[in-house]
C-alpha cells in the first residue's frame, strides 16, 4: 500500500495484517480521487471502517485539513497509528475506535463545522445486510446514513463501497445516490445532496 499522489506521494503504508481484505487498487484510488478533486483542498473528512487508513491518508496527502478515522479492529488501529506517525500527520488526524454504529451520531456531532467527504467501507457481508435485509437496512439508515446526512456540507459527498452485484437504492437515510462507478468486483456509490451532482461527475 502507498500514497499515490499529493504531498506524500510514493510513501509506503502498512497494510492490514491477519484478516481478509478487499484492497482498493491504485487504479481505483486514482479514479476516485480524480472525481473528488474539487473537494480535497481544506476538506473535513471521515474514513469509516477505515482499516489502516489508506483513503483518509490519501485525502490528507491531497490537501484535506483533517480526517477522523474509525474502525473497531485493534490490529488495524495499531497499524493506522503507525501510518499516521510515518507521515507525521498526527495533528491532522483523530482516531475513533470501537463500535462505530452504536456511537456514530455522537462522534459526528463532535466535529466542528460541516463534513465535506465521508468514506464508508463496511465489510461486504455488512453492506449486503444493509441493502438486502430490511431490519439491518433500517438500522444502518438511522445509525449511519442519517447522522452523516445531518452533518454533511451542502455540497458534501459520501463514498459508499459495495460489491458490484449489489445495487444501491435511490436513497438511504436521507442521502440520494447520485452516481455509481463499477470496478471489477466492487462499486463506489456517491451519495449526497442533489446539488453535489455537478461536481460528482465520473
Amino acid at each position: 500500500m502507498r500514497i499515490i499522489s499529493g504531498h506524500y506521494r510514493g510513501r509506503k503504508l502498512l497494510p492490514p495484517e491477519g484478516r481478509v481484505t478487499r484492497p482498493i487498487t491504485d487504479r481505483v484510488k486514482e479514479s476516485l480521487f480524480g472525481i473528488l478533486t474539487g473537494w480535497m483542498d481544506g476538506a473535513t473528512v471521515v474514513d469509516l471502517f477505515c482499516g489502516t487508513g489508506s483513503l483518509g491518508l490519501e485525502a490528507l496527502s491531497r490537501g484535506a485539513a483533517h480526517c477522523w478515522f474509525a474502525d473497531r479492529d485493534r490490529g488495524a488501529i495499531d497499524r493506522l497509528t503507525k501510518n499516521i506517525q510515518t507521515l507525521d500527520v498526527d495533528d491532522r488526524c483523530t482516531i475513533w475506535s470501537g463500535d462505530l454504529i452504536a456511537g456514530l451520531g455522537r462522534r459526528l456531532a463532535s466535529i466542528q463545522g460541516p463534513l465535506d467527504v465521508a468514506f464508508l467501507d463496511p465489510p461486504y457481508p455488512m453492506a449486503v445486510e444493509w441493502l438486502q435485509d430490511p431490519a439491518a437496512g433500517k438500522i444502518a439508515a438511522e445509525a449511519v446514513f442519517a447522522p452523516l446526512a445531518g452533518v454533511l456540507a451542502h455540497d458534501g459527498v459520501v463514498v459508499f463501497r459495495t460489491p458490484r452485484e449489489l445495487p444501491c437504492p435511490p436513497e438511504i437515510g436521507g442521502l440520494p445516490c447520485l452516481r455509481r462507478k463499477e470496478y471489477g468486483t466492487m462499486a463506489l456509490n456517491f451519495l449526497g445532496p442533489d446539488n453535489a451532482t455537478d461536481e460528482a461527475t465520473p
